[in-house]
């Protein structure tokens, strides 16, 4: 979850709350209901991707999912945080046979990512992490591409897509605006809402850090079973993402991205500007569809708090069903036929 990926929602929440900017749909967006099937679960022994790539791109080698026609109109699915690449392992299937080219990146800190200089800070930034997927589209040689994406991968696709919006066709976001800045992340908020905000101050600590590289795997599963409350995933569909966290800078990025966010960690300097432009919250005009789901336990705003943020052809979906925070997985359907749908607005 992340947590602006699910965490910056409340902090920009807050931050458009101070400036007056409680919005209502503007009336070129749409609003609309999409309804779940069944929840995706997963079988004891469940398989995951069957090929993973690797290509050298900016400061990483990557690994990556690399599924579909090779001339076919691109998509990039971005994961979220305690999650991985297989939060779309249903989705995938779906895009490529409509005719998409599916790329599914592991982000800094997950599975076979690497970074290609050993001393470099593990760095977790949201410019950094937005950096690295325009460097993988140049190692590709993809010119432009849909973005999707959750949690911190939502954020991720938002940052593209408001500072590179030639690369971006088109951008589907849960939980919608995810852009923010130690700026805002200094604003205090309700008693109730930092609350929910509890791992962000535990990864402030030494002991907190300490806890999160003892225990990764069952803070995950804790943040899984809080954010998704009616996901009855099994064991193994758990193990089986569990194993990408266990990268070896899983742990550093987790708690820089974190620290960063409060202010109690600085960034580097060649992404100074890109921070600046990111802490003005630039406006999103590429086709975008914002989703937001109906047992989503991590905190998120109200889509009228972010909805004035998106300047092009704009449409928000509601998925019901019991769907919380990782939509994808939980409803693949939904989530694929929202990237559909968003070439067409």
């Amino acid at each position: 979850m992340r947590h602006y990926p699910t965490l910056r929602r409340l902090t920009l929440a807050a931050a458009f709350a101070v400036a007056g900017a409680q919005f209502a749909l503007p009336a070129h967006a749409q609003a609309s209901t999409a309804a779940a099937s069944v929840t995706a679960t997963a079988s004891p022994g469940v398989a995951g991707f069957q090929s993973i790539k690797q290509i050298n791109a900016g400061d990483l080698n990557v690994g990556y999912v690399d599924e579909g026609p090779a001339n076919g109109p691109v998509v990039i699915l971005l994961h979220g945080w305690p999650y991985d690449i297989n939060s779309f392992i249903d989705v995938v299937p779906l895009l490529t046979k409509a005719g998409y080219r599916v790329i599914v990146p592991h982000l800094r800190g997950y599975g076979t990512t690497r970074f290609l200089d050993p001393n470099a800070l593990r760095n977790g930034e949201p410019a950094a992490l937005a950096v690295d997927v325009v460097a993988l589209m140049d190692a590709l040689k993809i010119d432009q591409a849909v973005l999707a994406g959750y949690d911190w991968g939502a954020r991720t696709a938002g940052i593209v897509a408001a500072l590179w919006p030639q690369r971006v066709k088109g951008l589907v976001s849960v939980s919608g605006y995810l852009i923010g800045s130690q700026e805002a992340g200094k604003q205090a908020l309700s008693p109730a809402a930092e609350q929910q905000w509890w791992y962000q101050f535990y990864f402030a600590t030494e002991r907190g850090r300490a806890g999160y590289e003892k225990n990764h795997r069952e803070f995950a599963k804790l943040i899984w079973q809080t954010a998704s409350p009616q996901w009855r995933f099994d064991d193994a569909t758990f193990a089986r993402s569990a194993a990408n966290l266990d990268n070896p800078d899983h742990v550093a990025i987790t708690i820089h991205n974190y620290r960063w966010r409060l202010g109690l960690a600085n960034g580097e300097a060649k992404y100074s500007e890109l921070e600046a432009r990111l802490a003005k919250f630039p406006a999103i005009t590429v086709p975008t569809i914002t989703m937001e789901s109906d047992a989503n336990g991590a905190p998120h705003p109200d889509p009228a708090a972010y909805a004035k943020r998106f300047t092009g052809k704009y449409k928000h979906e509601h998925v019901t069903g019991g769907i919380g925070h990782n939509l994808p997985q939980e409803a693949p359907r939904a989530f694929a036929n929202a990237v559909l749908e968003v070439g067409r607005l």
